[in-house]
């Protein structure tokens, strides 16, 4: 397991220096590099000036010697500056992202229990009445966007029953502040996992042990909880896990919509500002997430099945 482990952790580095110079490539591409020279002059600079500006500012130098430069500032925790907050992107990060984690944590609290319930449900029965409702809500919340169900949710609950806020304060964690955002997204995500789920308890519900204790005389409630539910669980796990880098980055369109500063509201201003150096620290966070993410998922799942070994 280890060398398992050390196998993965020495990929992912990889895969982080790979996909982060892709990224550092792509926002100095000239047209953005020219964007950038003329936003901070107002816009009113000749072709002649831009040019000048840029090799004044180092823009000119090899792309390699610019990325060696930023990947080792930013292992010093140097991350640069924000041209769209004009403060370092060190002070801007860890609050943004903080916020997003506090919505985040309210999403998966909501989500995760709520899928596990419909799936399981559904996959009790395969085919049943209640099998066919909920796959059938499952699969309409999946095919929902989130702008969708957020802006009918926003419709309904601020414009017309004026029950809750159409925007979301970030910080302020209150039933009226959190529940539009965190509703639109947990419906979202809560589809795709229920489906999962169905899928893993219909399957289990089938095998030859469950069977077995059918015919052992056990109650249906007792084959369920203790000889189904555990495994049925295994799949899921995964599903569960990969929701983490869809929370960080997916929740763009919601942090928008609701106007929550977050870490997606940020990425937001920064793509359209052509803020490089947020753009690329906010690239970073993305990236690592995603990958210590499914480094785990692969170790928790192999621990949780053993029919799964390491070699």
């Amino acid at each position: 397991m280890l060398a398992f482990i050390a196998r993965r952790a020495g990929v992912m580095l990889l895969t982080i220096v790979a996909l982060t110079f892709v990224v550092f490539t792509l926002v100095n591409l000239e047209p953005n590099l020219r964007k950038l020279a003329l936003e901070q002059n107002n816009n009113r600079m000749t072709s002649e000036a831009v040019d000048s500006w840029l090799e004044k500012n180092g823009y000119r130098r090899p792309l390699m010697v610019r990325y060696g430069e930023w990947l080792g500032n930013t292992l010093t925790g140097e991350l640069g500056y924000s041209t769209r907050f004009r403060k370092p992107v060190s002070e801007i990060l860890p609050e943004r992202l903080g916020y997003t984690g506090i919505l985040a944590f309210w999403v998966m609290i909501t989500m995760v229990p709520g899928a596990l319930i419909v799936g399981v449900l559904a996959g009790m029965r395969e085919g049943s009445k209640t099998d066919r409702s909920l796959s059938v809500f499952s699969i309409a919340t999946t095919a929902t966007p989130e702008y969708v169900s957020g802006i009918i949710f926003t419709v309904i609950f601020a414009s017309w029953l004026g029950l809750l806020k159409g925007v979301a304060k970030a910080g302020d964690v209150t039933l009226v502040n959190f529940t539009l955002p965190v509703m639109t997204m947990s419906l979202y995500g809560m589809g795709y996992i229920a489906r999962m789920t169905r899928a893993s308890m219909a399957e289990v519900m089938t095998s030859q042990y469950i069977r077995t204790a059918r015919l052992k005389g056990l109650s249906f409630r007792a084959i369920v909880l203790k000889h189904a539910l555990r495994n049925a669980l295994i799949a899921p796990f995964t599903v569960i896990m990969l929701q983490f880098p869809w929370l960080l980055t997916g929740v763009v369109i919601v942090e928008k919509l609701f106007n929550y500063k977050g870490f997606g509201w940020v990425l937001v201003e920064a793509a359209d500002n052509n803020d490089i150096d947020l753009l690329l620290a906010c690239s970073i966070v993305s990236v690592a997430v995603v990958i210590v993410t499914q480094l785990i998922s692969d170790i928790g799942y192999a621990y949780l099945n053993p029919r799964i070994r390491v070699k």
